[in-house]
């Protein structure tokens, strides 16, 4: 089978679980070789191999740490010239789109953006899409050069199947524009011990049916009773409620997940842009035509200082 590479996200050689799920996306199309660059790219090779990766191309340079995305760049550029692959998957980050861009200009190839599935096709990979605010699912493929793909996380499941993972070390040279931002001074994120927003599973959302950041206890615990992460709309970020971090939307961040918890969130169209794929879709909101309603797996008409209390409280006692 053609090779398919696969851009490797991890933190000092913790593999983060959307490239886990590259992997199998990959698996449909070809054989997995995974591309880790930085510090502890080596050690990434044992769990790439128990998720399909037949190889693992590694490289670690002060440049992937000191300089921001060309460095990368050049090394998936390095790695495309060495494998002359069927295609490139890359995590559908803020990162991981540029690098993408950027490589898809160089090679010549079309890109393909945001996809929630993939799969072989008699012309090459054809990637699935939900565009137009999420109005529309797509299904499209690149028609010149070797597609470059970023897929949105939680769109496919992590499935382990063993393959040899070997080592090999990747050379890269760094061209001129590697060096053109530079990295002065990092400050580490608070943890708050959620899951990261765009990664979960479950999404506990609150809009400005919250009334005030003292009210957000309330969507924080409805969270950690489920093992979720919150998010915001952007009405309760923009008034200082919550985090800019935290806001799903257009304007925002893109979330998958099995499960979106909307509380006090109206449902405008820059928030369903950013939300509306999620596999099943709650929304608690005193108002019945709330337009929410609209794209709903299951809502509840109600006062949210009410429902979500107590559905915390059902969530908790059952737990126990």
């Amino acid at each position: 089978m053609a090779e398919v590479l696969v851009l490797v996200d991890h933190v000092d050689g913790a593999v983060r679980k959307p490239t886990l799920e590259l992997l199998t996306l990959a698996r449909r199309i070809g054989d997995p070789v995974a591309v880790a660059l930085g510090a502890g790219a080596e050690s990434t090779a044992g769990v790439l191999g128990e998720h399909g990766a037949v190889k693992v191309l590694a490289s670690d340079a002060p440049e992937f740490a000191d300089y921001l995305v060309v460095p990368k760049v050049d090394a998936l550029q390095a790695a495309f010239e060495a494998v002359s692959p069927a295609a490139v998957l890359v995590v559908s980050s803020a990162e991981g789109k540029e690098i993408a861009a950027r490589l898809a200009l160089r090679i010549g190839s079309g890109i393909i953006t945001d996809a929630t599935d993939l799969e072989a096709g008699d012309e090459g990979p054809v990637a699935t899409q939900a565009v137009f605010a999420a109005s529309y699912t797509t299904r499209s493929r690149v028609s010149r050069g070797v597609p470059v793909i970023t897929v949105k996380p939680n769109s496919a499941p992590v499935e382990p199947a063993a393959a040899a993972g070997a080592v090999e070390t990747l050379a890269v040279s760094f061209g001129e524009g590697a060096t053109g931002t530079k990295v002065v001074s990092r400050t580490p994120r608070e943890s708050t011990g959620r899951p990261e927003l765009t990664e979960a599973a479950i999404v506990v959302s609150g809009g400005r049916g919250v009334n005030g950041a003292e009210n957000f206890p309330l969507i924080e615990a409805l969270a950690d009773s489920l093992g979720a992460a919150v998010g915001a709309s952007r009405a309760a970020v923009d008034a200082g409620w919550y985090p800019h971090t935290s806001q799903v939307g257009q304007t925002g961040k893109s979330v998958s997940p099995q499960l979106y918890i909307a509380s006090g969130i109206s449902g405008a169209i820059q928030h369903r842009a950013g939300m509306q794929t999620s596999k099943t879709i709650v929304a608690i909101n005193k108002d019945a035509e709330a337009p929410i309603f609209e794209l709903v797996d299951y809502g509840v008409v109600g006062d949210l200082f009410t429902v979500v209390p107590q559905l915390t409280e059902e969530i908790n006692t059952r737990k126990g």
